[in-house]
Parts: structure tokens; sequence; C-alpha cells
């Protein structure tokens, strides 16, 4: 089990840098149970108050030779109040024996072999060394979040629990399960629970950390809201689910909602033409030198066209185009030392609120491919400096003429 989180753990730091610091998020609820556990377990208040008594005992008993009476009476009542605390102690500790046995709401338990776990996320912590990205997988999280790009990408902005009905359903029944009923959570399973629910609120990116890990949490409350309140029906429905009978509906169930899901869909194209530059693509890799062009595209396909091998000037990873990803240490020029935020200079030509002739400047752009709905396409289309050299009924290429 610990070689295969390790193993997994290496293999997303060389899949993907940006999925690798949540791998962590996995280990975080088990520890945080553990150490409050160790340090509740350990009852660092009450050895300190019994060290404090016995300090002043010792203290009291060097100076009784000098003031008997005085001293005595001061030693019989600090004698006394570790006799209290030592009883209250007692009672505490079977108190909460009581409590860990028969919980209120919260199921609590401390795990020995959790100390394993924290080392193997000691040696996971270091697989992410283990790829040729150098330091990204360490420092990605932390750049993406420094830089201007989470403002607008919407998988980056928070959550509106409105516009997510299906998540506001399953939180108000998490709630309701655990408020009105007496089904029991274990502390680990809230602390995940509440810390992907967290995530997910504010960057709505994490909606499927929740989805993955959280529905195994959920699925195990429901199971015990059932056990709770209709144990016989529970196990009577566990019967006919493992019988053949409830094994034919459970395939016949899954497969005809794959019909329904699939069937819309079987006569849609692998890619669709008017949302990619399919015939655009094939134009640009016949007949332009791909070495030599510099190109400027739109952010929702670029990612298509460096699957068709043309380079381009942004795609969907829009992290890496702010100047956190794009700086050239001791460069003399300011710009490129501090980092070229390529991202703003798209959505401000994109946008039309940015000179676009400028941005097509700085970065010495030789061809153009736009929507012919954008906005952009409206200005270019009437700008004698660019060729119109490629037209379909989606896409529109331009060749810029630098020396006009």
């Amino acid at each position: 089990y610990p070689i295969g989180i390790v193993l997994i753990s290496i293999a997303i730091a060389n899949l993907h840098c940006a999925v690798w610091p949540f791998f962590f998020v996995i280990f975080l609820p088990y520890i945080a149970e553990y150490l409050i556990f160790t340090i509740i377990d350990a009852e660092p208040i009450y050895k300190i108050k019994q060290k404090i008594y016995d300090i002043r005992i010792k203290i009291y008993n060097k100076l009784l030779k000098k003031k008997k009476e005085k001293y005595t009476d001061k030693i019989n009542k600090t004698i006394t109040k570790k006799e209290e605390a030592i009883e209250d102690h007692k009672k505490f500790v079977e108190n909460q024996k009581n409590r860990r046995e028969n919980p209120y709401r919260i199921k609590y338990e401390k795990n020995k072999a959790t100390k394993w776990l924290i080392l193997v996320m000691v040696i996971c912590a270091f697989t992410g060394l283990l790829t040729p990205l150098g330091d990204t997988p360490y420092t990605y999280l932390y750049k993406t979040m420094q830089g201007n790009t989470t403002e607008n990408i919407s998988e980056h902005l928070p959550l509106t629990l409105i516009n997510a009905k299906e998540i506001l359903v399953t939180l108000v029944a998490v709630l309701a399960i655990l408020l009105f009923t007496d089904t029991k959570i274990r502390l680990k399973d809230l602390f995940m629970l509440a810390g992907l629910a967290l995530l997910m609120l504010m960057t709505r990116r994490q909606v499927s950390m929740f989805v993955l890990f959280g529905s195994a949490i959920i699925a195990k409350l429901i199971a015990d809201l059932f056990r709770k309140y209709d144990n016989r029906g529970l196990v009577e429905l566990e019967k006919i689910m493992v019988s053949t009978l409830g094994t034919i509906a459970v395939i016949s169930i899954i497969a005809l909602l794959a019909i329904l899901e699939i069937r819309p869909k079987v006569d849609d194209k692998f890619v669709r033409e008017s949302s990619y530059p399919v015939n655009a693509a094939t134009y640009i890799t016949e007949n332009l030198d791909l070495k030599s062009i510099r190109l400027f595209n739109e952010y929702n396909y670029g990612s298509y066209l460096i699957f068709r091998g043309i380079p381009v000037f942004i795609d969907s990873r829009a992290d890496l185009y702010a100047p956190e990803f794009n700086k050239i240490e001791n460069s003399e020029d300011a710009e490129l030392a501090k980092g070229r935020d390529i991202f703003s200079d798209y959505i401000g030509t994109s946008t039309i609120s940015r000179y676009y002739e400028k941005v097509f400047e700085k970065y010495d752009i030789t061809h153009i491919i736009l929507s012919k709905k954008s906005k952009l396409n409206m200005l270019i289309e009437k700008d004698d400096r660019y060729n119109q050299i490629y037209s379909d009924d989606y896409f529109v290429i331009y060749e810029r003429n630098k020396g006009e």
C-alpha cells in the first residue's frame, strides 16, 4: 500500500504538476486526526499542573525549616490540590473513554498506523524531484495563485452554489443527515469532506476532487443512515443486489444510461469544425512554414492547434502564460526579467481594449487566425495591412504586412 502511494505520487508529479500538490490533501485528514489525539492522549495540561505541584512541594520543603507552621500548611494544601487533580483526571479519562465508545455525533479514534502514513507522505514529498521539470511541482501552485489568470479563467473562479444545484442539494443532504438523524461520522471523514468542500467553494476546478473523494464518504453516511433506521431493509437490499437478478438489473440500468448518454452523440464528429479550426489547421500545415511563422490565435482552440503540431500564441493552459512562468533571469530587458504577461496581452487584444497592432509588433506576429465572429476579426478584416489568405465558414487566416 505505501509503495503504491509513492508510485502514484511519482506518476502524478510527472504527468500533471498542477494536480501533484492536491495529492497530499488525501493525507491531511488522517494525519490531523492522529496529531489531535496524540496531543490529547499526551495530556500536556495535566502533566504540567502535576509538575508545578511537585515543584511547589519541593520549594516548600526547603523553606519548611525556617517557618515550619506557615509552610506545613501550604504543603498540605498543595498535596490536597494535587490529589484532587489526580481524581479529576481519572474522571476525565473515564468520561473520555465513554465518549469515544459512545460518541454523540463524531466518531474518533487514534489509529497508530497513521505514523507510517506520515512517513509515506514525507517520502512522497520528495517524488516531486523525479521529473525533468526541476522544482516546478513545488512552485507551480504558488506561481499560479500569484498570477492574474485566476481572475479570468472560469475553472479558477469561486463556485456559485445557485449555478451548481446538484452540489447544493448534496451539501444540504449531508448537513441534514448529520444534524437531524443519529448518524455518526468519523472525524477524519468530517475533515476530508469539509476540506474538499472548502476547496470546491474557493475554486470550481476542485469540484472533481469533491466528487471523487467525497462520494465515498457520503455513500458511507447514507449506508449508516439505513443501517441505523432500517437495517433489515438494507440487508435485504444487499441480498437482492448481489443476487443474479440484481446483477442483471444493475448491468441493464448502467447500459441504458450509457445508451441515453452516448446515442445523441453517435453522429457527432470527433472535432466540431464550428468550434475548432480543422480545415484552417490543415491549410497552415500544408502551406506555411511552421518553423518560421509566429501565429496569433484565440484561447479556446490553442490546444487543438498544438495537437496539429502548430506553434501557438496561447492555449488553455492559461497559467503558463502569466509573468511568473515567462521570466528570463539576468536579462537586460526589464520586461523579460520581470516576466512577459502574455495572458494579459491576449485578453486585451481579443477584447479590443488594447490596440492589436502594438501587441503584434511586440511579439513579431506574422499570421493571425481568428473566428469570423470574433471582435478582433471585425477590425482586422477592414485593415489594409492584413491580407486574408484563408477563409471558411467559421475561421479566417490573415498574413501581416510588417513593412507597411
